[in-house]
C-alpha cells in the first residue's frame, strides 16, 4: 500500500436507472470495498445509453481519477454499448476476443452462442477479462478503467475479483459519536468550529428517525489514527457540554 490517497469515480451506465424503473444496488456496495482497501471514492455519475454521453463521461473522469468503475451496457441486447464506448474513448478496435468466447462456452453450447450472446465476448484491444462465474460473460479493464455488469450479483462478483489487483493507499477510519439526543440544531455551530481545527479530517452528522424520534450521529473520518481520536475526544467533550444530563459516564 502506498502513501499517496488514492482516488475512484464510478459511472453507472443505463436508461432503465434515470428513469427509476431499475434501482441502483452497486454503489453503496462499490462504496464501501474501496473504503476497506483505502481507495477513495469521490465522484458517481449516471448515463443514459447514448455513445457521446458515455464517452465524454469516461474521458473526463479517467483523467480525474485513479480509477474508474463503470456498471452496466455489457449484455448482449441493442442497447448494450459499453464496451464500444470504452474502446472509443481510448482510441482502441474492439472486436470479438477468443479469450472470452471460450468463457462463454464454459455456460453456452457453441451451437447456441448466436450473434447477440457474442456481443458479450466483444472486448477492446489490450484489455485485461474481468471473469464471472455466475454467467460466464466477462467484464475487462483497460487502462483505469474497469468495466463490470449492472445485475448486482454479477457485478460484486466481478469486484471481488477485480479488488485485489487494485492499488490503494492509507485506509480511512472512522469513529462514530453519538449526539446523545441533541438536536442538529443546538449543535451545528459549535461543530462546525470543531471542523475548522480538524480540517484534514471529514466531520459530518447524520440525523435519522425512528418512531422514537430524530437520532443523530456524529462521524468522524481519516487515515491519521492520532488525529481521529483528537478530533473525536473534542467532540465528545463538545456533546457532554451542551447536554451534561443526557450523556451517560
Amino acid at each position: 500500500m502506498g502513501d499517496a490517497i488514492v482516488t475512484a469515480a464510478i459511472l453507472v451506465i443505463g436508461d432503465e436507472i434515470l428513469s427509476g424503473r431499475t434501482k441502483d444496488k452497486n454503489i453503496g456496495h462499490i462504496a464501501e470495498n474501496l473504503t476497506r482497501v483505502g481507495i477513495e471514492l469521490r465522484e458517481v455519475r449516471v448515463v443514459l445509453d447514448v455513445e457521446a454521453e458515455i464517452v465524454a463521461a469516461l474521458d473526463a473522469l479517467r483523467t480525474r481519477y485513479g480509477y474508474v468503475f463503470t456498471t452496466g451496457g455489457i449484455g448482449p441486447t441493442h442497447d448494450d454499448i459499453t464496451a464500444d464506448c470504452v474502446a472509443k474513448a481510448f482510441g482502441v478496435g474492439i472486436d470479438v476476443d477468443p479469450r472470452a468466447v471460450d468463457m462463454l462456452l464454459q455456460r453456452i453450447a457453441r451451437e447456441d452462442l448466436n450473434e447477440a450472446r457474442l456481443r458479450m465476448a466483444r472486448i477492446p484491444d489490450g484489455a485485461e477479462l474481468i471473469e464471472n462465474p455466475i454467467s460466464r460473460a466477462p467484464g475487462f479493464r483497460i487502462g483505469n478503467v474497469i468495466v463490470m455488469a449492472g445485475v448486482p450479483a454479477i457485478m460484486q462478483a466481478m469486484l471481488d475479483n477485480v479488488l485485489p489487483t487494485l492499488t490503494g493507499g492509507p485506509p480511512v477510519l472512522s469513529e462514530t459519536i453519538d449526539a446523545a439526543g441533541l438536536p442538529e440544531g443546538r449543535y451545528a455551530a459549535d461543530l462546525g468550529v470543531q471542523a475548522s481545527g480538524f480540517p484534514d479530517l471529514s466531520i459530518g452528522s447524520y440525523p435519522s428517525y425512528s418512531p422514537a424520534g430524530f437520532t443523530n450521529q456524529i462521524v468522524v473520518r481519516g487515515r491519521d489514527p492520532a488525529r481521529l481520536a483528537e478530533a473525536a475526544a473534542a467532540i465528545r467533550a463538545m456533546v457532554a457540554r451542551l447536554a451534561p444530563e443526557r450523556v451517560e459516564s
